[in-house]
């Protein structure tokens, strides 16, 4: 098995290398309207943005947002049917001429895409809690003019028309390969998840001081849980390119969109220095979770009612039967195209891990 994925430098809300209906699942982090941070990149999409700041911020709001529009929209065209798209954004709080305000960044993006024919599926409140004692807004103790604290954001799902179909046995059998543990299932799919935030700080003076990259692990869980080996996963806010990084280490194909040319060779170098040691040990260490848990439900007395012949390994139901996990062999980088390939080995034997002597560097 081999996997492709494509870097494209330019704006996402034209992404005319991308055809219609190619794509089977979007996940990304745009820029937060109203957040500081992003205020020049929306005013270069809109000018005006940037006058409608101070004097009228709600309307800038709302035009940072029809900037998101347009990206929001062309993942409509090249997603599949039955197709899902995922957005991790945040709501923003503001001062504004001594105005303070919440910005909900979440509803808006969801009223907008179920105007455009998405089906609002239920979200996902990522918690991100903190301890700093400076974390608390407004006057301290005193009431009536202190703020609670946002240590969340959202995952909004939505999916293009109806379920995806699976009519003919070899679908039927490629679903179920790429089929996640009952004990993930209980984990992943719930509306609260824990997950503690990335470092933001960017070592390059070319760009940006902050990456605003969201952690590895949520593109980890939305991939399992919405796509299957094979399927063409795509960011249109590529960023440093932890959403690829996380497609390469399950099978998926890739693409992804970056507006600022400068970080092109971030994620390059994110895929460049990738060790094929550490992503094998991730994939490992998915299987001893399992076998761990399955050993304590065992110790419980609770009855396994059922086998996994290529893993070789007790699962819980009999939809993980045919579940495959397989370890990267090799990331190649083919220079005509600048595309990153992929292959996995077909049939791994993940009692152990295979043994590499160097990291892994792309082939310049």
């Amino acid at each position: 098995m081999t996997t492709n994925h494509n870097i494209i430098i330019g704006a996402s809300q034209h992404m005319t290398s991308t055809k219609d209906n190619t794509v089977n699942l979007v996940v990304t982090s745009p820029p937060y309207p109203m957040i500081e941070m992003w205020d020049e990149i929306m005013a270069k999409q809109n000018p005006v943005i940037l006058d409608y700041l101070e004097k009228k911020p709600e309307t800038a709001f709302e035009l940072m947002h029809q900037e998101l529009d347009k990206v929001w929209k062309e993942c409509f065209r090249v997603l599949k049917d039955g197709g899902f798209l995922c957005i991790n954004i945040g709501d923003a709080t503001r001062t504004i001429n001594g105005n303070f305000t919440l910005y909900n960044n979440h509803s808006r993006i969801s009223k907008a895409c179920i105007e455009m024919g998405f089906v609002g599926l239920p979200n996902i409140i990522w918690r991100k809690q903190t301890n700093a004692p400076n974390k608390f807004m407004g006057s301290g103790m005193l009431p009536c003019g202190a703020y609670v604290t946002l240590e969340h954001e959202w995952v909004l799902i939505f999916r293009k028309g109806g379920k995806r179909e699976y009519k003919k046995a070899d679908a039927k059998l490629s679903r179920m390969k790429s089929s996640f543990f009952w004990e993930e299932r209980n984990v992943w799919f719930s509306d609260v998840w824990e997950i503690k935030g990335t470092k933001q700080k960017i070592q390059k003076d070319c760009t940006r001081e902050r990456s605003a990259a969201f952690p590895f692990e949520i593109p980890y869980r939305l991939i399992n849980m919405f796509s299957q080996k094979g399927d063409m996963v795509m960011d249109p806010f590529l960023g440093t390119g932890t959403t690829m990084q996380a497609a390469i280490l399950l099978g998926r194909n890739s693409c992804g969109y970056e507006i600022d040319p400068n970080f092109e060779s971030i994620i390059r170098e994110g895929i460049d220095n990738l060790e094929l040691d550490l992503c094998n040990s991730l994939i490992k260490q998915r299987f001893d979770a399992h076998k761990e848990f399955i050993a304590n439900r065992k110790a419980s007395g609770k009855e396994i009612k059922h086998f996994n012949e290529t893993l070789n390994y007790a699962v819980m139901t009999s939809q993980e039967k045919e579940i495959e996990l397989n370890y990267l062999e090799d990331i190649k980088l083919e220079k005509e195209t600048g595309k990153y390939i992929v292959s996995y080995e077909e049939h791994s034997d993940l009692t152990q891990l295979p043994l590499k002597d160097t990291f892994f560097k792309a082939a310049k």
